[in-house]
């Protein structure tokens, strides 16, 4: 699988999953160009990401720049040209879509429709999309197909399920648009170097980076929502996929929207087909880390799921793709990052 000659444009590059995927991109031969607002990430990413790219660093670009920011993207495509956008750049908290929902709908649906605006002024229409598995909502039946009912429960999930809408349309109105929508679970992990990860802004919204604060002894201890559920452990399962197979995943589909003409919209789930509970999650992080993670069961959280985890078979056949690291790679990685950087990019070097 070789992306050589291509050049890629990437937004939201130096977020967590942005940025490990720009490296991937950089492996399989790509050029890329990517641009962040910083709104959720770091300009010392950029740092991280030249030392692990190495020698393939000059193939790589970054502009400050916020996807709204019609002008700024139009002097961007006015000096290059792109062969494929992938789009990550978004905000992500469920929560805070709730408190927020204005600032979303701004951000994300709005965002879009300006980067699509400039998209087409400049004849670029291939794009793969960061969808989520929010667009299901709580899903009746696991594991979840693409063809599963879409039904977003939270402003964050929705402002995801209007851009693939707009897609859809986009689609049937000009058959030049290819445009994969990768919908994937949990990401977690790190590089496994250590060198590159996740540093959520705040409080973290997900289980994992929180796990990895209650390790370092940054935070007491954690919640967990829900012990009586029907699951064997009575916690709630989801599908976790490290951040390295999902930033592969991209790749493969950027492969395969530059070599399909008739593609149209196409949604595809990224995950790796298994549910992992919260208890499983705490006790493979406290092996990888040798640490204890403290954590007391509450009451539920109203609008959990139960159990959420990914059908693959789609990714599989179409993408000529599929998971590769198991729950104990992803905290082993996660946990190297940890160790390393214990307070993220703040870390003193």
């Amino acid at each position: 699988m070789s992306l050589d000659g291509k050049n890629i444009f990437v937004t939201g590059g130096l977020g967590f999953i942005g940025s490990h995927t720009v490296l991937v991109l950089l492996e399989h031969g790509a050029k890329v160009h990517l641009i962040d607002n910083l709104s959720n990430s770091f300009p010392r990413v950029y740092d991280h990401m030249k030392k692990l790219a190495g020698d393939k660093a000059d193939k790589m670009t970054y502009t400050q720049c916020d996807i709204n920011d019609g002008e700024g993207l139009t002097k961007i495509f006015e000096k290059e040209t792109f062969d494929c956008v992938i789009h990550f750049a978004g905000y992500k908290a469920v929560g805070e879509s709730v408190d927020k929902p204005l600032e979303y709908y701004r951000n994300n649906f709005v965002g879009t429709v300006v980067l699509l605006e400039v998209m087409r002024k400049f004849g670029l229409k291939n794009m793969v999309f960061s969808s989520s598995c929010t667009v299901y909502g709580l899903p009746e039946e696991v594991p979840i197909t693409e063809a599963a009912p879409l039904k977003a429960i939270s402003p964050y999930g929705r402002t995801k399920l209007f851009q693939e809408d707009m897609f859809r349309d986009i689609a049937v109105s000009d058959k030049d648009w290819r445009i994969l929508l990768l919908r994937y679970f949990n990401p977690i992990g790190a590089h496994p170097s250590g060198d590159l990860g996740e540093h959520p802004v705040g409080i973290p919204n997900n289980l994992m980076p929180y796990i990895q604060q209650v390790a370092l002894g940054q935070r007491e201890f954690l919640r967990v929502f829900g012990s009586d559920y029907p699951t064997p452990d009575g916690t709630a399962i989801r599908d976790y996929i490290h951040v390295m197979d999902l930033a592969e995943g991209h790749v493969s589909a950027v492969v395969k929207v530059l070599a399909t003409a008739d593609l149209g919209c196409t949604p595809i789930n990224l995950g790796t087909g298994k549910g992992s509970s919260v208890l499983e999650m705490i006790r493979a992080f406290e092996a990888a880390s040798g640490k204890k993670v403290e954590h007391k069961l509450m009451d539920r959280r109203p609008g959990d799921s139960v159990a959420v985890w990914a059908a693959t078979e789609t990714a599989e056949k179409q993408l000529g793709w599929k998971s590769k690291f198991n729950v104990d790679d992803m905290c082993k990685h996660q946990w190297a990052w940890a160790s390393k950087y214990p307070q993220g990019y703040e870390t003193p070097l």
